[in-house]
């Protein structure tokens, strides 16, 4: 069944309320008629990276409720859920055995053992792309005493998996499989292109392995009715890659450059990008990383994404870095900028009114984070408990305090847009970019006798949005 073409709202188990019961009651009581699905951040056991370290896809962290709760979810929303395909974690059952065992245990080809590829070099250690300050290798003991290396690109928790064996295949599917029979319609490939490991490349997004693998999981996928969000950081021509594969990409450009736009008044690039975007993306503002630079890369001249780091910085907590394996401690290029969207844009209630009505106006299924949904601030209180970057927009809501967030009149009028991007016929039909100036935005949709149309003044930042109402007649809106 396809996705629905509707808001989707981007939570994890237990930061919109205490877990997915109190979720739910939010959802159910608030947010039915705004959202047509809903992406679940990881809600498996897990040992390390906020969920990112899952022992297992097949069941629910206590902490958070159980399968019946998903399933809750998934009755009345398109359910999304991250399928953490790069690793696993390192008190799974399969790496558990692999210890006890050894190479005599059947997971051994399921890790990926650093010896078996022979020397790697001081040349080979400063060409592999690493998220850590760590070289991504980890040694081992096993229960008979010997010792081997296994790649983490992550956290020493977090071990890679195989994609050259059969036995990580079958592991996927697996998941898909159950979590499909749940009512999960979308997976989410959670760092997908660190699947790939060739010594003498980056070991991230080598080609054309890590388009076989994908293809592999579309078609999968397709076995259980479910599609695939390929997640990747990186120049916009994957995102490309991915939708003429059949798959969604992420709208990853958008949020820079519709800060870009916002703050520097002009729609130029912007409007380049979205001649070209593919047109079944899944759109983003913000999410539960950072604002990544490496997305409009090629789209925004270096001095503008300088600009719009100079911009942004002095409302961030400290930016994330690109490293090289070969020394962990350089610092390179920004790789992302940490801060809640609302905050990048000064807390200025237009602009991030308009921000979200560009967002729902662009081709593609939008989905909302939900500390965006609440116009939420940084937490910096969270990230000195933590240490953790990202945790400034992470923030934990209780129900009380989420409900309490949704009466604010900036969330009301935001809900009121979701309504309408959620609601409006023509959003079914054909995408129109309409000429403006650059200091203005003209966005349409047109579907048989339907139409809606953004006119967004970035001068002003004020939005009007030109529609048809059930009786074809012509009714306008302030944003």
């Amino acid at each position: 069944m396809a996705l629905r073409n509707a808001v989707q709202l981007i939570t994890y188990p237990d930061r919109l309320g205490r877990n997915l019961g109190e979720l739910y009651q939010l959802l159910d009581r608030h947010l039915g008629d705004a959202l047509g699905g809903v992406h679940i951040l990881p809600l498996y056991p897990s040992n390390a990276d906020g969920g990112f370290s899952p022992l297992t896809h097949m069941e629910v962290d206590p902490r958070y409720g159980d399968w019946a709760d998903v399933e809750r979810i998934s009755a009345r929303f398109d359910l999304c859920v991250d399928l953490v395909i790069s690793h696993i974690a390192d008190e799974s059952p399969e790496f558990l055995d692999f210890v006890a065992h050894g190479q005599d245990s059947p997971y051994a080809d399921l890790f990926v053992q650093v010896d078996r590829f022979g020397e790697i070099t001081h040349d080979d250690l400063a060409r592999i792309h690493i998220r850590k300050e760590k070289e991504p290798f980890r040694e081992v003991r096993l229960a008979n005493g010997e010792t081997c290396r296994v790649w983490c690109t992550f956290t020493e928790r977090q071990i890679d998996l195989n994609y050259d064996s059969p036995k990580t295949y079958q592991l996927m599917e697996q998941y898909m499989a159950f979590l499909a029979a749940r009512g999960v319609k979308l997976f989410r490939l959670d760092a997908f292109g660190y699947t790939t490991k060739r010594i003498g490349t980056s070991c991230f997004l080598v080609e054309p392995n890590v388009y076989r693998i994908l293809e592999w999981f579309r078609e999968t996928g397709a076995k259980y009715e479910a599609e695939m969000l390929p997640e990747v950081h990186d120049h916009i021509s994957y995102q490309y890659a991915i939708s003429r594969r059949q798959m969604r990409p992420y709208g990853f450009a958008l949020p820079p450059l519709v800060l870009h736009a916002l703050l520097s008044g002009s729609s130029r690039y912007l409007k380049n990008w979205l001649r070209m975007c593919p047109r079944n993306q899944i759109t983003v503002l913000d999410t539960h990383d950072g604002i990544c630079i490496p997305d409009v890369e090629g789209m925004l001249p270096e001095a503008q994404i300088q600009y719009l780091i100079d911009e942004v910085s002095t409302r961030s907590a400290d930016p994330i870095m690109r490293r090289s394996a070969v020394n962990v401690h350089s610092v390179g290029a920004i790789y992302q900028l940490t801060c809640t969207f609302y905050e990048a844009l000064m807390r200025n209630d237009e602009a991030y009114i308009a921000a979200r009505a560009i967002q729902f106006f662009v081709p593609g299924i939008p989905q909302v984070y939900y500390v965006g949904l609440l116009a939420g601030c940084n937490d910096f209180d969270l990230l000195e408990q933590t240490g953790e970057a990202r945790d400034v927009n992470r923030h934990y809501y209780s129900l009380e305090e989420a409900e309490q967030a949704l009466q604010q009149p900036l969330v009301q009028r935001l809900l009121a847009l979701m309504r309408f991007r959620c609601q409006h016929p023509a959003f079914e039909g054909r995408f129109e970019q309409n000429y403006s100036a650059d200091d203005q935005l003209l966005l349409a949709w047109r579907h048989g006798e339907h139409y809606c149309r953004l006119h967004l003044d970035l001068s002003s930042l004020q939005g009007t949005i030109e529609y048809t109402d059930e009786q074809l007649r012509i009714c306008r809106m302030a944003c």
